[in-house]
This record gives C-alpha cells, structure tokens and sequence, in this order.
C-alpha cells in the first residue's frame, strides 16, 4: 500500500497491528538466540549428568558383555536384558533431554514471548512462488544472513581450535586411564569445550537480537495514511461520531425535562437561557441545577415549569451566570450562592403568599444581585 500511494512508512505500528500481527504469527524471533539457548543448554546438561550418564552406560555395557552362555542362546532372557538396557539409557540420558527440552521451549520465548498462531501454519501457495523465493534469496536480510553465517563459522573454528589446543595434552592422557576412569574425564572434557564453542554464539546472539527487533519494527512501520484509515476504522466515521453524540444529546435532554417539574424554580434570561434549581435541605449544601439549556431547549424548559406550577423568574445576569458556570446534577458554585439564596427566599415567601400565611413579597431588582465580575456574560 505504501508503495501504491507513493507515502513513506514513518509511523510506528499502532496496537491494532502489532495484536494483528501476532494473531497472523508475525512476531520477532532469533534464531541464533534459539541456537544459542540450546547449545549451551546441552552443553550445561552435559556438565551436570554427563559423567553419571557414562558410567550408567559403561556398567549397562559391563553387563551385557558378561552374559554367560545360557542366556545368550535364550531368547527370553535376552528380551528382558535388552528391555533393561533401554530403560538404563533412558535414565542415562533423561537430565540431559528435559534440560536441553526447555531450552528448545523456552529460548523461542524469550524474544516476542509465546504465541500460538492458527494462521502461521496454515499453507500458502505464495511461499511457493519461485520470483518471491528469489527476492527474498537477494535482499538485504538475506545478506544479513550470509554474514552471520560466515560469522559464526569463523568463531565456532577459532573457539573450537584454541579450545583443542588447550584440552589436547589431557585428551592424550585419556590412553593411559582406566576405562570407567577415562569416560567420565572424557564426558567432561567434551562437556567444558562444548560449553566454551557454544559460548562463542553469544556474540553473534548480542548482534542478531537488537537486528531482529529494528527489522521487526521497520516492517510494521505504518504511512500516516494507514494510521488515519485505522483510526477511522476504529473509532468510526466523523459523521457516524456526530450522530451518536446528537442521539446523546437528545437521551440527555429527555431526562432533563423529566427532572424540570421537581425544581423549585427556574431562572431565566427571557429570550435565551433557562435554568431550573432545586434545593434538598440536608442532602446538598447548596442549590443543585437539575435542568438548562439556550434556545429552543431554554423556552422548552419554561412551558414544562408553567405546566406544573413551578415559579419562572426572569433575571437576565443570575440566568446568565449560571447556565456558563454549572453543569446537570451540579451545585451552584460558592460566588453565586448569595444571588441564589435572594431568588429562592423570595420563591418560599411567594409560595406562602400564595398559601395566605404572609404578605406578599417584593418583587426582584437584578442591581440587588451581586454576580462577580468573573460570571457576568452578556
């Protein structure tokens, strides 16, 4: 795609394509990390268990070779001796194979971690395609792994003749030993300069990882074209975005209105705002706005407070104030609470006006409101 539209790949991969790329089983692996981990795992094994597991086999071998003349022509005494001597070996052997089996196990994991993938293994005609063969025989990875190759010959054979040299006076000492004596020397030998020619693959490992991981990343790398289509894929379309934030909108206003006739009064500037308060005494320290809105959604919330008999006072600079300072299901903030508390005692005493329990009371004057400067819009 990238070579299609002409754009360069600059972007790091997002997460969606790093999570697609391992479902697909394109995850960083070494294999000279997986090789090294394996030989140095035998050659630990061979440390640890190679002197028991050859003097096991030399005395099963002792063994074997002292059946007397009964049992070699009995052909069921022979059949118990062999099975003897396979499950001997087993045991024998059996340190070496679990360690150098976690090893093969472990050593793919430590660089991308363990991931199973259905789709890595199923078949693909175009791995069979000889012109992609032949790209890939002349890229640039593949340069990078003829040097490698060519790397670790010459230090496998440079560790492998130093190490020669220095174990070669006790290897021709091995002559003049006892045979139960000279195979666990030998075991060991071989174990020690096994260790140490593996060890030489360390430095090519040290090299081959930090590779691996930059030619991994630089694979995914993504155009910022690709980046803007996947974010539109995710997060859906602009136009979509907006109707479901319209659609939220509405399902928000619905339950405002609803909430419109438990106010205990609404504020208004006449021809634009509304906003609806109520106060729950001992429930909230100050008035709480349950309901506003501009516009049509302002004069909405006036017709709904007329219905159901829930004083509207106009005051233009309070109104104002508090439908751009205040939030739904929000408390009045501190600075207004004086402007507030005169609108809600001259709503209680108009309320026992009504009920005959006093006089009536004086309307409202906006200067006695004090609105911060801060708060004042027009």
């Amino acid at each position: 795609m990238a070579e299609e539209s002409g754009q360069e790949k600059t972007e790091d991969p997002t997460p969606k394509r790093l999570r697609e790329a391992r479902e697909k089983g394109d995850i960083p692996r070494s294999k000279e990390l997986n090789a090294t981990a394996l030989l140095l795992a035998a050659a630990g094994a061979m440390l640890l268990f190679g002197a028991s597991a050859g003097q096991r086999i030399a005395a099963m071998m002792v063994g074997n070779f002292d059946l007397s003349r009964e049992e070699l022509f009995d052909s069921r005494l022979m059949l118990i001796h062999f099975g003897a001597s396979v499950v001997e070996s087993i045991w024998a052997v059996l340190g070496f194979m679990v360690m150098v089996a976690l090893a093969a196990l472990i050593g793919p994991m430590a660089l991308g971690g363990l991931n199973f993938s259905a789709q890595a293994i199923q078949p693909k005609m175009s791995r069979l395609d000889p012109l992609a063969g032949l790209k890939r025989m002349f890229s640039v990875k593949a340069l990078v792994e003829l040097a490698k190759a060519f790397a670790k010959f010459s230090l496998v054979t440079g560790f492998a003749i130093t190490v020669l040299m220095l174990l070669m006076p006790e290897l021709f000492a091995l002559g003049g030993q006892d045979v139960r004596v000279a195979i666990s020397h030998a075991v060991e030998l071989v174990g020690w300069a096994f260790l140490v020619i593996s060890s030489s693959l360390i430095i090519i490992s040290l090299i081959d990882v930090p590779f691996q991981l930059h030619d991994y990343a630089e694979k995914l790398k993504m155009t910022l074209q690709e980046v803007k289509d996947e974010m539109k894929n995710t997060e859906g379309k602009p136009e979509v975005k907006g109707r479901i934030r319209q659609m939220q909108r509405e399902i928000a206003q619905r339950q405002m209105m609803t909430d419109v006739p438990t106010a205990d009064v609404v504020i208004t500037n006449p021809t634009h705002y509304s906003v609806a308060l109520k106060y729950m005494s001992g429930e909230r320290d100050a008035p709480i706005v349950v309901a506003k809105g501009a516009d049509f959604v302002a004069l909405k919330i006036r017709e709904i407070a007329k219905e159901h008999d829930v004083p509207v006072l106009s005051t233009p600079p309070l109104a104002r104030a508090l439908y751009h300072s205040t939030e739904i299901d929000q408390e009045v903030p501190a600075a207004l609470y004086k402007s507030v508390a005169q609108v809600l005692a001259y709503v209680f005493q108009l309320k026992r006006y009504k009920s005959n329990q006093s006089e009536k009371p004086m309307p409202l004057n906006d200067n006695d409101m004090e609105i911060p400067k801060d708060y004042l819009h027009d």
